[in-house]
């Protein structure tokens, strides 16, 4: 049988199949895919080949082969730094839902983000969340972050998950795809996907006051069919977005602004960062690239693991 993976936590893999019928189905064995050193083999939104068998008269699956997938996101384990954990496949969009506080969410993550979206070829969206709560000086902040980003070609829509405003826009590019939904814990996620679609009632948390940071409640990547034909993976809250296997010699082609001037720079395998006569350089210094966007490129190159919450908002 052929089915779509909806759900992982980690030993069992919830599986629709073609009939639109669910299964619970395992692994036998380990699963050794080309390339990839991941601490989960299988991922929501794969597609795989599973035999049933029956045990204590219940029916199970037991997954063999995993489909070649189109595209998915993968990001560096949290304990394991050389293995990479894939948190979906077969993805037509990724949201990015960013807030600048309660929980603030810094360009360095942003960009970490996009940066490996771009490297699979999918599209990406940063939604800025919570703009019914803030003042006229984070207004301002989501102002200058949505001038950078629309700049490079980011589409970037203004939200209130908690009051539904502005959401017709998501729902229309959602329909008769797979969305995926990222960001912190505590951004509002969860809250988004209900006010969506109000029948999946996921669970929400507050925020914690000690750190101001959201509490887990999505433990495990999770696919729902919506009622407007369109598919959903609500995802576990990101603290931090380590990119995984990027040559320095190709980092600049997933930042689109510094890609476009890369054939102006004197040298053809410029990396622009002591290179005599560069023009990416130039531009950050015209102000044409935003330094902010710079100073991620610098710290991915140098493999830095960015301290997401020690940064800043500095983006002119």
């Amino acid at each position: 049988m052929t089915g779509t993976v909806y759900k992982s936590t980690g030993s069992w893999y919830t599986i629709k199949a073609l009939d639109g019928t669910f299964f619970e189905c395992r692994i036998k064995g380990k699963f050794r895919m080309k390339g990839i050193k991941s601490t989960n083999p299988v991922a929501v939104g794969d597609v795989v080949d599973f035999d049933l068998e029956t045990s204590n008269n219940k029916e199970t699956g037991v997954i063999k082969t995993i489909h070649p997938r189109k595209n998915y996101i993968v990001r560096k384990s949290v304990n394991l730094s050389k293995q990479t954990h894939i948190i979906a496949s077969n993805i037509d969009q990724v949201f990015l839902l960013v807030t600048i506080d309660n929980p603030p969410t810094f360009t360095s993550f942003i960009d970490r983000f996009l940066v490996t979206a771009e490297a699979y070829g999918i599209t990406s969206v940063l939604l800025f969340n919570k703009m019914d709560v803030y003042d006229e000086n984070i207004i301002n902040i989501v102002e200058n972050l949505i001038q950078v980003y629309s700049k490079i070609g980011y589409e970037c829509l203004k939200i209130s998950a908690k009051k539904g405003d502005n959401l017709a826009p998501i729902k229309a590019k959602m329909k008769n795809r797979t969305s995926m939904f990222s960001g912190h814990s505590g951004i509002g996620k969860s809250t988004l996907v209900n006010a969506i679609e109000p029948a999946l009632n996921l669970k929400t948390k507050a925020i914690s006051e000690l750190h101001q940071q959201g509490q887990h409640t999505t433990t495990f990547a999770e696919m729902f069919d919506l009622s407007f034909d369109a598919r959903i993976i609500d995802t576990p809250g990101i603290k931090g977005f380590g990119v995984v296997d990027m040559e320095a010699a190709e980092l600049d082609q997933y930042f689109p602004e510094l890609f476009k001037l890369k054939t102006n720079c004197k040298f053809h395998n410029c990396q622009h960062v002591h290179e005599p006569k560069c023009a990416v350089k130039q531009a950050v210094e015209s102000g044409e690239i935003a330094p902010s966007r710079y100073k991620s490129y610098l710290q991915i190159l140098e493999g830095e693991d960015a301290h997401y919450r020690t940064d800043s908002y500095n983006v002119e």
